[in-house]
């Protein structure tokens, strides 16, 4: 997760002072620990799709968007 986060970061050319935030269903923060594989096997949904939420902390407000993997 935390290589993934990263490439998110940097594609959408956020500082390092702006926080980011990735849900899994949204419903809970992915472990950085885990590698996509893991998160995919315990969060996918019944039509084969991981949906995650992203949501990044700017000084004045928030963007927040939603996007998802097919295996």
């Amino acid at each position: 997760m935390t290589q993934f986060i990263t490439v998110i970061r940097n594609r959408m050319s956020l500082m390092p002072s702006q926080a980011f935030y990735l849900l899994v269903n949204n419903t809970s923060l992915g472990s950085m620990s885990q590698i996509m594989a893991e998160v995919y096997r315990d969060h996918n949904d019944e039509d084969g799709f991981l949906y995650m939420t992203y949501a990044a902390q700017e000084m004045f407000g928030s963007i927040v968007a939603k996007f998802f993997i097919e295996r």
